[in-house]
């Protein structure tokens, strides 16, 4: 383990030891703590060093096969498990490559391959780091796809605003023609009254109404294009499609 520990960090990889409690001696789930971490380029790998087990058949006792006749409940286990001198290293965390574990074995011993343990620290430093630069890179278009959305979406605001001011002006355009019609043929039956109280009141009203027909008419105002304002919050979500999900 010193030699493991010694060459990820030459390799630039950061290790840490861990407490660890009372747990299973050849348990393969990560249910405890880890012995001991290497952080390879971010990413944490979590090793686990178990003692492996030897299982033989189990020779039941005199007392085992008395029990089990007086209990139904007693079972005689088939096997019996002891420690043996093998060493297996587990490894949790990153994407997997080459294994998740190492043990010693009749063919090779766990020391002889404690490099294709350093090499898939290194390959799943290097595989964080690529999903890592990924993320970064996703992160970096999908702001520019923002940005770009949000000109366009600015565009077409401005375009919404511009046709609802010409919709306005066409509106106030037909209110101002209705009133003035109006007004004419108000005009034409005052100056046919008699002149008195009513000719004078008339003529008072439409004086009144003919400068304010003027005063609001479109046509009295300068033709441009309207200044546009600045999108309050919410103005835009219309014209963001799948961005204002």
């Amino acid at each position: 383990m010193h030699a493991l520990l010694t060459a990820s960090e030459r390799n630039g990889h950061t290790c840490s030891a861990h407490a660890m409690g009372e747990g299973p001696g050849d348990n393969r789930c990560f249910s405890h703590d880890p012995h001991f971490t290497i952080t390879a380029q971010g990413q944490t790998v979590e090793f686990r060093v178990v003692q492996e087990t030897d299982r033989s058949e189990h020779i039941p006792t005199d007392k085992e096969l008395a029990d089990a006749k007086k209990f139904s409940w007693f079972r005689i286990p088939r096997y019996d498990y002891t420690p043996s001198d093998r060493l297996r290293v587990d490894l949790r965390g990153g994407q997997l490559h080459q294994g998740s574990e190492w043990a010693d074995s009749s063919e090779r011993s766990l020391e002889d391959q404690l490099s294709e343990i350093v090499h898939e620290i290194g390959l799943r430093g290097e595989a964080a780091e690529r999903e890592r630069l990924a993320e970064v890179e996703e992160a970096r278009q999908s702001h520019l796809r923002w940005e770009a959305a949000m000109v366009e979406a600015r565009a077409q605001y401005a375009e919404d605003y511009r046709v609802r001011q010409l919709e306005s002006q066409a509106a106030a355009w037909r209110r101002a023609t209705r009133l003035s019609e109006y007004l004419e043929v108000a005009r034409a039956r005052a100056e046919v009254l008699p002149p008195g109280l009513e000719k004078t009141k008339a003529e008072e009203w439409i004086e009144w109404a003919m400068g304010h027909v003027a005063r609001e008419h479109p046509m009295a105002q300068p033709l441009r294009l309207p200044g546009i304002p600045e999108p309050r919050a919410g103005d835009l979500k219309p014209f963001l499609r799948d961005w204002s999900q």
